[in-house]
């Protein structure tokens, strides 16, 4: 719906030759109703803090001599990091249940970040960020006391 100023529109009533105990009525109840929508939109809960979590896949517990793969997921701020998994077994187990889940059902943490739509994680409080995943990698969190190399090599 297009957003008109309500000068402009008393402007228009004006060039209507409207008389001005109508005009003045009129205008009032627009004020009234700007108001009241300005009002709604001022009560809006404030957004819920989250965190960031990546969950690793590492299925032969070979952390950290090689590269892995994870899913960047998001929880409330106050959820514990460890009630992710059982988060994500819940909303891949609701999917499952529905006709779709039951015709394509998901398996693994990876079918279930593809597959199971937002709508899902969304009644478990988890955000999905990466469907696919992203590579992780390993640092002994030190800065090397030599200038880097160039990077763009």
């Amino acid at each position: 719906m297009a957003k008109i100023d309500i000068a402009k529109v008393a402007d228009i009533l004006r060039q209507n030759q409207l008389e001005p105990a109508v005009m003045r009525r009129i205008l009032e109840q627009i004020n009234k109703v700007t108001e009241e929508a300005a009002a709604a939109e001022d009560e809006k809960p404030p957004a819920q803090k989250k965190q960031f979590v990546i969950l690793v896949s590492d299925p032969d517990g070979q952390m950290p001599e090689q590269e892995l793969a994870g899913w960047v997921l998001q929880i409330p701020e106050e959820a514990s990091p460890l009630s992710l998994q059982e988060r994500v077994h819940k909303a891949a187990y609701d999917f499952n249940a529905t006709r779709r889940g039951r015709k394509l059902p998901v398996e693994t943490m990876g079918e279930a970040f593809e597959s199971v739509p937002a709508k899902a994680f969304k009644e478990v409080e988890v955000t999905v960020k990466t469907k696919t995943p992203v590579l992780v990698l390993c640092t002994d969190n030190k800065l090397p006391k030599d200038a880097p190399a160039d990077v763009r090599e």
